[in-house]
């Protein structure tokens, strides 16, 4: 009998009798590495020997006879002349669903005390986005639990969004009652450059077991290396196309877009890019879209897409923020007058818009959903005149029924932390608003036709107490 030998041992055994080179630590200039003597291509991965143990390192740049490399942990201890060896290949993660109700790290790799991850299939990370012409097109909405978006901002399955506000004022509330009340069949969630505190107050407060049950949640703090908290969003993305190419629909939350891009300004001006928009080097806008592509619909099973955008002194226009909602398929904006006087969530929803809402809603939904919104703008543009006391009660209907419909629209709006509201629900609650205010318009109306001289429109002078004010 002929002696058996298995293929993967022999492979093995190839890999670990090939020869390996070393090059050298030659500079160290901030967080980036300069290192001859090897050749990698970008994005491959560079171990930096330091104190006799292992730091990774990833190739984010390429000179005449260097590598220029950033690392995934702290680069205390390198010395000039530290041995650096070429692994020849790029970063992977362990993906399956095993995964679900675990914590990670940036880089795909258990932050918990759960089993190990070994077992899993093992994929690299970097992926294509899907083709445009093999996407399914989006006419299903995905309840998300909230009133507000539910019927106003409405949310296609595939549909990517963005939600825009000022620090302090909601984003990661808003995101974890989407992870408890959403209908999709798993939520990733990717905090990206967060306060070390909030993780556990999200996972236990804000997600608890309901929404843990169901979720993957990788995390990468703000003291962690820039290059770990860039890929940490392309870890949770990653995870998010697996579940996806399974049949599943999946709700992946990033929070923040805006740290992820902080994190590629810190590795593009390390590798020698020159500033521009806002200290923001050109690699930051060409890589935004390579992260959100990746999300939407594809042939089976579709990626719903919520990022939150964390804007620069509440300017909803500078770059980030004007990039993302370029991209993005909507945008939700939260205000910080609205957060300071009790809103919560805190949506102003005049300045928020679903660019799916056609698709994925009837005519009937629409028209529900544009009475509401023209009551909310034609009590915003009377809203002086109304606190001075300046505006006359029947000068104009619209305004009239929007001053009598606040406290309704009001109540519909707020929603608890952790009230769910089901789809049907919400759709059943703005009906009866928007038949409210078509009913009352209709009695006033009648009462102008039996009364003439009411339907003159007109504005009171303003009494002296009003014109003290």
């Amino acid at each position: 009998m002929g002696t058996f030998i298995d293929d993967r041992l022999l492979e093995r055994a190839s890999l670990a009798a090939k020869p390996c080179r070393f090059g050298r630590v030659k500079g160290l200039v901030g967080l980036r590495l300069e290192v001859e003597g090897i050749t990698a291509a970008v994005g491959e991965g560079v171990r930096v020997w330091k104190d006799g143990s292992p730091l990774e390192t990833e190739v984010v740049a390429l000179g005449p006879k260097k590598l220029y490399c950033m690392p995934y942990g702290d680069i205390k201890g390198v010395r000039l002349g530290t041995p650096a060896q070429a692994l020849g290949r790029s970063l992977s993660i362990r993906v399956g669903r095993e995964l679900l109700g675990r914590v990670l790290d940036g880089l795909g790799r258990p932050l918990d005390d759960g089993p190990s991850l070994a077992h899993l299939q093992q994929v690299p990370l970097d992926t294509s986005a899907p083709h445009p012409l093999e996407r399914t097109l989006v006419t299903e909405q995905l309840s998300l639990g909230v009133r507000a978006i539910d019927t106003l901002i409405p949310c296609g399955k595939g549909q990517r969004l963005g939600i825009f506000a000022g620090s302090g004022v909601g984003k990661s509330s808003l995101l974890s009652m989407i992870a408890r009340g959403t209908d999709a069949d798993v939520s990733v969630v990717a905090l990206v450059g967060e306060r070390g505190r909030e993780v556990n107050e999200f996972l236990y407060h804000d997600l608890g077991d309901e929404g843990m049950s169901r979720s993957v949640v990788v995390v990468a703090t703000s003291d962690e290396p820039a290059l770990v908290r860039l890929r940490a969003a392309f870890t949770a993305t990653r995870i998010a196309e697996w579940f996806r190419d399974q049949g599943a629909h999946v709700v992946l939350m990033m929070d923040s877009l805006t740290r992820f891009a902080m994190a590629q300004r810190e590795v593009g001006l390390s590798a020698g890019e020159p500033p521009a928009s806002r200290g923001y080097p050109p690699s930051v806008f060409s890589l935004m879209p390579k992260l959100l592509e990746r999300a939407g619909s594809g042939s089976t099973g579709s990626i719903t897409g919520l990022y939150t955008v964390l804007v620069e002194g509440d300017d909803m226009n500078e770059p980030v923020a004007d990039a993302s909602r370029a991209i993005l398929d909507g945008h939700i904006v939260l205000q910080r007058s609205l957060a300071t006087a009790g809103h919560f969530p805190s949506i102003d929803v005049l300045e928020s818009i679903s660019r799916l809402e056609p698709a994925i809603c009837s005519n009937e939904q629409i028209a529900w959903a544009r009475e509401i919104r023209r009551l909310l703008a034609a009590y915003r543009d009377a809203k002086d005149l109304i606190e001075i006391g300046a505006y006359n009660q029947g000068a104009n209907d619209l305004t009239d029924r929007a001053i009598a419909m606040r406290e309704p629209i009001e109540a519909f709006l707020c929603q608890g932390l952790y009230e769910r509201a089901t789809l049907d629900d919400s759709w059943q609650r703005l009906r009866a608003l928007a038949e409210s205010s078509k009913e009352l318009s209709a009695s006033r109306a009648s009462s102008r036709a039996g009364h003439p001289a009411g339907g003159v429109l007109s504005l009171q002078e303003p009494s002296p107490t009003a014109r003290s004010a």
